[in-house]
């Protein structure tokens, strides 16, 4: 029974030293998944690591190169470079002429008189305002007829005068006249084209003695057989203000109309 009895525990001894090996390499495959499923989560880690610098690096560049960010930091200066078109002006191209109209004046649908392909007026006060006025014309060129000859014939946009009518006294007017216009200047000249231009420079005034007056800058040339005439007007109180006024957004006007 003794031999029996260490026989069975001998049996057991063996049985136990085979299940050891096995429950032994259980655990080390368990070991070697959690390490390898660690490294895989390291890696994966690192891939976003790596993925998140290189969409943050690329994101900048991605951005700079926005046509609309580089418009606006043109527009607005922020960058303190001298870029985009700080001249007060915007050049406009009608039908056979160019002019540079005054900034912060708008377009106007009233035509006061026949002909009148452009009209803007001041934003501020409509009492300033330009006009393009193209007819038909008989005529080659606009030295065909006298600068003075030519004023009358266009006497009208002036309000019902000529340049040889002038008020004696503030207020004081011809019978069944509402306004008078006194020359300021007349001038002609030539463009690069050889198209001659006469240029006048006005003083007329109201009836009703509104804004002590208004300035008028004209300029007339003759092409293609039609009669071009630029007329901007400015009130006198404007025109004579503290700082530019509105004059030099007249004159700019006025020295830059051309014709084709």
């Amino acid at each position: 029974m003794i031999q029996a009895r260490n026989t069975t525990t001998m049996s057991a001894n063996k049985a136990a030293k085979r299940v050891l090996p096995v429950a032994a390499s259980r655990k080390a495959s368990r070991r070697n998944v959690r390490v390898a499923a660690s490294s895989s989560e390291d890696q994966v880690q690192v891939h976003r690591r790596a993925l998140l610098s290189s969409l943050s690096l690329a994101l900048p560049l991605a951005v700079s190169a926005q046509p609309s960010l580089a418009a606006y930091g043109d527009a607005a200066n922020v960058f303190g470079s001298k870029t985009g078109n700080f001249s007060g002006a915007t050049d406009y191209e009608g039908d056979g002429y160019k002019v540079a109209l005054p900034a912060n004046w708008n377009p106007s649908k009233e035509r006061p008189f026949p002909g009148i392909d452009l009209r803007y007026v001041d934003s501020f006060d409509d009492v300033n305002n330009l006009e393009v006025i193209v007819q038909k014309s008989g005529k080659g060129s606009i030295t065909d007829q006298s600068p003075s000859d030519f004023l009358n014939s266009i006497g009208y946009i002036l309000g019902e005068t000529s340049a040889k009518v002038e008020s004696k006294s503030e207020g004081g007017f011809a019978a069944n006249k509402a306004a008078a216009a006194s020359v300021l200047s007349t001038n002609t000249r030539k463009d690069g084209n050889g198209k001659s231009y006469y240029e006048y420079e006005l003083l007329i005034r109201t009836a009703d003695g509104n804004e002590g007056g208004r300035h008028q800058l004209i300029s007339a040339a003759v092409s293609k057989g039609n009669l071009y005439v630029l007329r901007v007007q400015a009130g006198d109180k404007r025109w004579i203000g503290v700082g530019k006024g509105v004059r030099e957004g007249c004159i700019n006007a006025w020295n830059s109309f051309t014709v084709a």
